[in-house]
């Protein structure tokens, strides 16, 4: 259930929202690691399985820490409920299987994580479901896409890895004239820069390994929407499929929350920099910055969101040589997939995220050899220049 003090400012709630005390009266949020519990009687246990006795049951079903992090999660998110997953990828996947069935139809947005098409193009054909892929940038294209089975509309904005920027609100308006859902990855905006749900769209994932943790510390995920959208199609197969979050994992994300919003700022700022600094750099050919007037999509970014991004995507002239080079002598920045960490995160999509998407998905993408996507992470902002300017001019 969210947070009842909505007036409360999105700092306030990530310290505050969701926080259960035990008898200790402890000061941090307690860490329940335990599988199960103990009831008073077999009577006891018997209300609290057909439901008439309100309590837990089963870790992989709700457990006190994780359900902390989750009513935390609706707080900010302004949700009505929340499942906390094991991973991204495990939020991604329940947040669509959970409510297609074979002979649904699903739209997809094809700038997507890598994890993310292979679940559009391989699983869900497997079984029975009927998948389009489309340019989530072309307004017609998701009109054109629609069928009369069409059940769901699945997208990322900003999208992986270049940044291109969906027209949320026209996305939900397709879809609810077709009675279709709509599920966005909403990891590379973070819930302070871009609120879905103000816009329309009914089921919101995040992988809250990236910005929530934001220190690589553990893996994580969660997926909100509608008290009875989840009651109805994401609670049995949570409960069943077992995609759950440990209680650690979920305690970590917790103290997460406490510093997001400061992490978030900074960071955002200083990738701003790095953006308006690499786009005048004579060994780049292109800089895709959500905050900057030369995105594809400036037009629609403010009516969406607050801020760029904590991400920068950008091309060295080149090629994959000189992009491998670039990164090679990076001394400040580190080579991972991994992004939205403390630590500023160098990707080459081409050969790792997106490595298994042919030479033609990948044009389509703009997604090259020379292509690179910048995490910034919470450095100085002058020194992640000064270390990307020495490493440009160490590739040639």
């Amino acid at each position: 259930m969210a947070d009842k003090r909505q007036d409360l400012k999105p700092a306030t709630r990530m310290v505050h929202a969701g926080t259960t005390r035990s008898a200790f009266g402890e000061t941090s949020e307690a860490m329940f690691l335990t599988q199960g519990f103990v009831y008073d009687s077999a009577e006891a246990a018997e209300a609290r399985f057909k439901g008439d006795d309100p309590g837990f049951v089963y870790s992989r079903y709700a457990n006190p820490t994780v359900e902390m992090f989750e009513q935390r999660m609706c707080a900010l998110e302004g949700a009505e409920a929340a499942r906390a997953t094991a991973s991204g990828m495990a939020a991604v996947a329940a947040s669509i299987l959970c409510q297609v069935a074979a002979g649904d139809h699903v739209i997809a947005a094809r700038a997507l994580f890598g994890s993310c098409r292979w679940i559009v193009e391989q699983l869900l054909p497997r079984y029975g479901v009927e998948t389009t892929l489309v340019d989530g940038t072309d307004p017609k294209a998701w009109e054109r896409a629609v069928k009369p089975n069409t059940k769901l509309f699945f997208f990322e904005s900003p999208t992986n890895p270049t940044l291109e920027i969906v027209d949320i609100a026209h996305v939900v308006s397709v879809a609810r004239a077709c009675g279709a859902k709509t599920v966005i990855d909403n990891v590379f905006a973070t819930p302070l820069l871009q609120n879905p749900m103000v816009l329309g769209v009914d089921i919101v994932v995040y992988s809250t390994t990236k910005h929530i943790d934001g220190q690589g510390r553990c893996l994580g995920g969660v997926v909100l929407g509608p008290q009875d959208w989840v009651d109805e199609h994401l609670h049995d197969f949570f409960r069943h499929t077992g995609p759950s979050m440990s209680p650690f994992n979920a305690w970590v994300m917790l103290k997460g929350l406490e510093t997001l919003p400061l992490r978030v700022a900074q960071q955002t700022k200083s990738a701003g920099a790095v953006a308006d600094f690499l786009a005048d750099h004579s060994a780049i050919s292109r800089v895709v910055y959500p905050g900057r007037p030369d995105h594809p999509q400036a037009n629609i970014v403010p009516k969406q969101m607050s801020g760029g991004s904590t991400l920068v995507a950008f091309d060295v002239k080149g090629g994959k040589r000189s992009a491998f080079a670039f990164a090679n002598a990076l001394e400040i920045v580190g080579i991972s997939n991994n992004l939205g960490d403390a630590k500023s995160l160098i990707t080459h999509p081409a050969t790792t995220t997106h490595k298994n998407l042919s030479d033609q998905d990948r044009a389509e993408l703009s997604i090259g050899g020379g292509t690179m996507r910048l995490s910034v992470g919470l450095e100085d902002a002058q020194d992640l220049i000064a270390d990307l300017d020495r490493a440009l001019a160490a590739a040639g």
